[in-house]
């Protein structure tokens, strides 16, 4: 009897090993590119709607829309990693998302899919990437013939201003 249960917990272990081995991602196109999240904080994809500007944001802030009787501040990717801006489209949405107990919003060029990727397959970030900045990226995964940049959101909600005094304060 007890060899049978350590058999299960063995085996129980080893699948649940396998599923700690990966992560799910929700993948998405940022112009040219293709980037990702953990799926754990995407709550929803939703079409593109007006958004209401506020004054004196951070310009990657487009502003924010009210979901459901909720106000989502809205953060424009591009303008956050400094690629070019181009017009939306149909395919244009946003992606809530929930970081620290906050819902925020993500816009992006389109939703690619949900894809499950080996933690193996996810590599640090090249220390002299350029472009979006190596401290608003996870890792960059492998996926049959392209390349993912998984992001990392808690990074990417602070703002420089934020950065500098909290640089200032250990100092």
């Amino acid at each position: 009897m007890a060899e049978q249960l350590e058999q299960q917990t063995a085996e129980s272990t080893e699948s649940r090993a396998d599923v700690e081995d990966s992560t799910n991602l929700v993948t998405f196109r940022l112009g040219s590119g293709e980037y990702a999240i953990d799926i754990m904080q995407a709550k929803e994809i939703i079409k593109m709607e007006k958004i209401t500007l506020i004054p004196n944001a951070p310009d990657f802030v487009e502003g924010v829309i009210n979901l459901r009787g909720n106000i989502i501040p809205i953060i424009d990717l591009k303008k956050r990693f400094h690629l070019e801006e181009t017009e939306g489209d149909k395919n244009t949405g946003i992606i809530i998302v929930k970081i620290e107990d906050v819902d925020m919003g993500i816009i992006i060029d389109s939703i690619s899919k949900v894809v499950s990727i080996s933690n193996s397959d996810i590599q640090p970030p090249p220390p002299m990437l350029s472009g979006i900045g190596q401290k608003y990226i996870k890792g960059v995964g492998k996926l049959e013939d392209k390349l993912l940049v998984v992001l990392d959101l808690e990074k990417l909600f602070t703002t420089d201003e934020d950065d500098d005094s909290n640089e200032s304060d250990n100092n």
